[in-house]
């Protein structure tokens, strides 16, 4: 009679994130017989510790003056801010010394090209998903970018 384990090894899961912590990867692998394991971070991680930069709001307090009460709010937190959908190196304009694709206040149409992504030596026009106006520009021409990194809000 043999004696075949059924289910997934919880301990083998629980030191495959411990070493994705301790090496800061994003996903790991591992395939042994029959069975297959991927443990990955949720990218929404990446998009919090690349986000543009931008000043800290102040912490609300009762000695704050009516001026700081309403802290401003982060474009890039917006549910109108466009994700990067790939990693790559964003650019604003379509070659050195060109005008740039948009600009803060421009109206754009859904599917007009907003930035270029250059990834793997290919250069991909990311597209607006929407109509609007641009109300922020939240990347750095010529600067990295990760998957999911707000890159342009439109209301």
């Amino acid at each position: 009679m043999s004696t075949k384990k059924t289910g997934v090894d919880q301990q083998l899961i629980r030191e495959l994130a411990t070493i994705l912590n301790d090496t800061n990867l994003t996903e790991i692998e591992v395939e042994q017989d029959d069975l297959r394991i991927r443990v990955a971070k949720q990218a929404a991680a990446a998009v919090q510790t690349y986000a543009a930069p931008a000043p800290a709001p102040a912490p609300a307090a009762p000695a704050v003056s009516p001026k700081e009460e309403a802290p401003t709010a982060n474009p890039a937190d917006s549910k109108n801010a466009v994700p990067s959908p790939m990693v790559g190196t964003a650019y604003a304009a379509p070659a050195p010394g060109a005008s740039p694709f948009i600009q803060v206040g421009q109206s754009v149409k859904e599917g007009q090209t907003l930035l270029i992504i250059e990834a793997m030596k290919t250069m991909n026009q990311i597209p607006a998903p929407r109509s609007g106006t641009v109300t922020a520009i939240l990347f750095e021409d010529a600067q990295p970018v990760e998957f999911g990194e707000p890159l342009v809000v439109i209301e």
